[in-house]
């Protein structure tokens, strides 16, 4: 666990401990790079060669590394992020668009969309363990908090696919579980906190898709109704126009859109599969993240060079903060007093304080990138 923060004052940095380390990694799509950032010191730390065409990360909970997806290369390479040195590449299929690990931190998955296929990686043995079909083009892949499933969106087919999950050494890791159609230009994926639920946006014909995920038959929920273990379509939700990314609420229940084409966000129940109301945002919102306070929810305007700041609780834009030009991905620093922006135009990444010195969000400084940006991972430790 990590060490507590001493000696923060309002509008002033955290204190840290001699041994922690906390480093952001920025894919560089167009210069086949990642960009590594010291987030105590606020300085760029290393820029690392990866393959070619950098589009995904993910960050694996229980160890110290970092994995990127390749989609120019069909790899995956592994930066260990003590030594923020690459330790491993690994050979997946064509395309591999992007890449999530489980809760475990034993295995990652690829949605290659240049193959129409998922593939398994053992973390262990750092090999392609399985590999498994997908619709056309498939984009992003997300995994269940309970490890049970694996839902990856078909962009070019317009269908989601639902994977069953296996780790006994009988089974196949991987099993496609079921499939569902009508979501023209399936683009994201959220599954809500208690596993039962995944909601996709279809970018193409603004709305969101809704399916209940099949509940364990020897847990109690599944005991109970046996109509409950089996995946099941729930409903088709009108949001705005061209719904890009989902962010789901810490607490895990309720979740908003970005609506691309219609500057705004549209919030839904997970609990009712309710759009409760949609709010405008700004031009072109593209990515948010939301706190740990369950209220302050920030959205990259694509196409005003700018963060918005909107109050869950308010329901209304409270703040904006200006960027680089055409900021997407989002990350926050682990204690949240920062957030980061990668301006996928200027190539740079704006580090925003949250709570700077009138309390108030504000633009602290830029750090240089490298051409394209588009995704961000942060990694906090304790060095032993």
């Amino acid at each position: 666990m990590l060490v507590l923060l001493a000696g923060c004052r309002r509008g002033a940095f955290p204190e840290y401990p001699a041994n922690y380390r906390e480093f952001a990694y920025v894919t560089n799509g167009a210069a086949n790079t990642v960009t590594v950032l010291d987030l105590v010191y606020l300085r760029q730390d290393k820029v690392l060669q990866v393959g070619q065409s950098p589009s995904g990360i993910a960050v694996n909970p229980v160890r110290n590394e970092v994995y990127i997806a390749n989609a120019g290369s069909g790899t995956v390479t592994v930066i260990n992020t003590e030594l923020n040195r690459i330790e491993a590449t690994i050979g997946v299929q064509r395309g591999p668009y992007s890449i999530a690990v489980d809760h475990d931190g034993k295995r990652a998955y690829t949605a290659n969309s240049g193959s129409n296929s998922i593939s398994v990686i053992d973390l262990d043995t750092r090999r392609q363990i399985a590999v498994v079909g997908a619709g056309e083009k498939p984009g992003v892949v997300v995994v269940a908090p309970d490890n049970r499933a694996v839902v990856v969106t078909n962009r070019e087919s317009g269908s989601v696919s639902v994977y069953a999950v296996s780790t006994e050494p009988s089974a196949p890791p991987l099993k496609l579980r079921s499939t569902w159609g009508n979501c023209p230009e399936a683009t994201d994926a959220v599954i809500i906190k208690d596993s039962t639920k995944v909601f996709v946006t279809c970018s193409a014909n603004r709305q969101v898709m809704a399916v209940w995920l099949a509940a364990d038959p020897n847990e109690w929920r599944g005991k109970q109704d046996p109509s409950l273990q089996r995946d099941a379509f729930l409903t088709m939700l009108d949001v705005g126009e061209t719904p890009m990314q989902i962010t789901l609420k810490p607490d895990g229940f309720e979740l908003f859109v970005s609506n691309f084409d219609s500057n705004t966000i549209s919030e839904i129940s997970g609990w009712t599969n309710e759009v409760s109301n949609t709010f405008p945002i700004g031009t072109h919102p593209v990515h948010g993240v939301i706190g740990k306070d369950n209220t302050s929810f920030w959205v990259s305007n694509f196409g005003a060079d700018m963060l918005s700041l909107y109050s869950i609780d308010d329901g209304k834009r409270v703040n904006s903060v200006r960027t680089g030009t055409a900021p997407d991905a989002l990350a926050f620093s682990n204690d949240e007093h920062l957030l980061l922006a990668a301006n996928s135009k200027s190539g740079d990444v704006a580090v925003i304080r949250t709570a700077g010195r009138n309390g108030q969000p504000e633009l602290f400084t830029m750090l240089p990138a490298g051409a394209q940006p588009n995704a961000i991972g942060v990694k906090a430790f304790n060095v032993k």
